[in-house]
């Protein structure tokens, strides 16, 4: 697999950028992975990086993009947060790997089993961790408004509904990906990680 350059981040459209994560996650799932050569990767983007994505994911240890996507050094931007939300940094985040590094895609990326939404279900309150959660409350009061313990289905549909969320507010808070998006230059799309299978699915 080649390192990507300015040339072939530039030929790339949106769908060819998504293309190029559900080919990655179908290897990785069948436990295959593309011949790379990581040092020379290395050498290669230390001159510059043009990655064709930008993923937003959660911190859980069991799932780490670059391997659940089978993609190498200098093909993704990662930003990984506990509950995979929305706030000022990650946006900018965002914008710069969009607007300036020219990345085709954004991907805001939940998982089976998540511990933040859990805990945000449980209204689990601790230090910092409770403005964290915070930002999940409106797809946890969206599934369960009440204050009865919440199914095992639940905590997936509001992890579900935390992802689509965090779309929602990329679209509106974001002027920048929102005019990309319109004007075709970028694609904004949810995906969750089942941590069981390994499996990506994209919404």
């Amino acid at each position: 697999m080649h390192t990507q350059t300015k040339i072939t981040q530039d030929k790339l459209t949106p769908s060819d950028a998504h293309k190029i994560l559900e080919d990655g996650n179908h290897r990785f799932v069948q436990n295959l992975k593309a011949q790379r050569n990581l040092k020379d990767q290395v050498l290669q983007t230390s001159v510059g990086q043009f990655p064709f994505a930008v993923i937003l994911s959660c911190i859980d240890s069991r799932a780490p993009v670059e391997l659940v996507f089978d993609q190498g050094i200098g093909d993704v931007f990662s930003v990984r947060v506990a509950g995979n939300i929305i706030n000022e940094d990650v946006l900018g985040s965002m914008e710069y790997a969009c607007k300036v590094a020219g990345s085709k895609i954004v991907v805001v990326m939940g998982h089976t089993k998540c511990g933040a939404v859990t805990a945000a279900c449980k209204h689990v309150e601790m230090g910092n961790i409770t403005n964290l959660l915070e930002k999940i409350k409106p797809a946890v009061l969206s599934i369960n408004d009440s204050e009865r313990t919440f199914t095992d289905d639940e905590i997936e549909k509001v992890s579900s509904l935390n992802v689509q969320m965090s779309i929602d507010r990329i679209r509106k808070e974001s002027a920048i990906l929102n005019e990309m998006e319109k004007n075709g230059d970028i694609e904004i799309v949810g995906a969750n990680y089942d941590v069981s299978t390994g499996l990506v699915r994209f919404y």
